[in-house]
């Protein structure tokens, strides 16, 4: 049944993607069906000059068609995707009705074919190898040298509120802007106050709560906004603390949250793991650890990492020539060293999370708040 669940989740933020990207791009049809019009009606009344930029931005308009086809196809796949799950769920319940009148090699051969089918539905949620990241956009320039600023991947598309944590250590002030362009003028934002101080940039805000390292422990605080009250807090088994194992640029990043398309993750280290990267994936409502996985990174060598997919894609610097150079495949406990660019306009990045909801990396690079849009996945 959690296999199940995990399906089903997975499908709600790509649904939400899909559809927030959709209608971006049929906005963008309507754009250039405009263009097109007016460039055929304008046809020798205008200037060269006049003439040649509007075929020059009709042409940058033009790839535009082929995407918003592949959205299309991507909805239609979503809604046979979602009646797959119902009769995978349905299967899954008349499996633990009729246990008691089968045998154990009858329930076994069911509950296999049930998981074949449970990995083929995954499958098709479009989860692929990172062979690219784009160019980063600038939001804002705002704070110091090191912070952290996120949205809730699991909000309804509708829901743009931004969370900006200012410096590394021992803050309490958590900003909640109303949306992007408030978070962008600086404007109609909240203050939350957290009872306990953080340590690091590693936070992440999955389903209304803040999860967070708790200055000097190696405990996981998870703080709800709307309640403004701490729901659960647990230490990490064995997880370093206090600068024990830090990425590459210090400060207090022991350990670091994400959140990908199957749920909350966190990556750390211990001693019993020679300061290698451990990733654990934790229960978001207990805090508990479900399962963990050592990749053999040393964690000291890492400038940041980031959770696609089941994948921990780890970057070599936190200065400016990083790659990313590193993926641990949780789904097969098995490593690959990759080579792909990674953008680092400011010099220095001491935050850096994957958003499935809106399928973007946002980075914390010396006092800016960036967003790399839209990884290049090979499928």
């Amino acid at each position: 049944m959690e296999k199940v669940q995990n399906v089903s989740q997975s499908m709600e933020v790509l649904e939400l993607r899909t559809y927030r990207d959709l209608q971006y791009v049929r906005s963008m049809e309507t754009l250039m069906r405009s263009l097109d019009t007016r460039l055929r009606a304008a046809d020798g009344s205008l200037s060269t000059k006049s003439f040649q930029e509007l075929k020059d931005r009709m042409s940058e308009l033009l790839p535009l068609s082929s995407v918003l086809e592949q959205y299309k196809a991507d909805t239609r796949t979503i809604v046979r995707l979602r009646e797959e799950v119902r009769n995978l769920s349905s299967s899954l319940a008349a499996i633990q009705e009729e246990m008691g009148a089968y045998g154990y090699e009858d329930l076994q051969q069911r509950v296999m074919a049930l998981e074949a089918r449970l990995h083929a539905c995954a499958q098709k949620l479009g989860c692929g190898k990172l062979t690219g990241v784009s160019n980063p956009i600038t939001i804002r320039a705002m704070g110091s040298r090191f912070g952290s600023w996120m949205t809730d991947t699991m909000a309804p598309s509708a829901d743009s509120r931004v969370w900006y944590m200012d410096g590394y250590y021992k803050g309490r002030r958590v900003l909640e802007f109303r949306t992007l362009g408030d978070f962008i003028k600086g404007q109609n934002f909240i203050q939350h106050l957290l009872p306990q101080p953080w340590a690091g940039t590693g936070h992440v805000v999955y389903n209304g709560s803040l999860f967070y390292n708790k200055y000097q422990s190696n405990v996981v605080v998870k703080y709800h906004f709307r309640s403004r009250s701490v729901l659960v807090q647990r230490s990490l088994p064995g997880a370093g603390y206090n600068n024990t194992f830090p990425y590459s640029w210090g400060g207090f990043s022991d350990m670091d949250f994400m959140v990908d398309e199957s749920g909350l993750w966190a990556v750390y280290t211990t001693n019993q793991n020679a300061g290698n990267i451990v990733v654990s994936r934790l229960d978001p409502h207990t805090l508990e650890v479900v399962r963990s996985w050592d990749t053999g990174y040393p964690k000291r060598s890492a400038g940041e990492a980031f959770m696609i997919c089941g994948v921990l894609y780890v970057t070599n610097s936190h200065l400016a020539g990083a790659k990313v150079y590193f993926a641990y495949f949780t789904n097969t406990s098995s490593y690959e060293y990759t080579d792909v660019p990674f953008h680092n306009q400011y010099s220095h990045i001491s935050m850096l999370d994957y958003n499935p909801r809106e399928r973007a990396l946002y980075t914390w690079n010396n006092g800016h708040q960036v967003a790399g849009i839209n990884g290049t996945f090979d499928i």
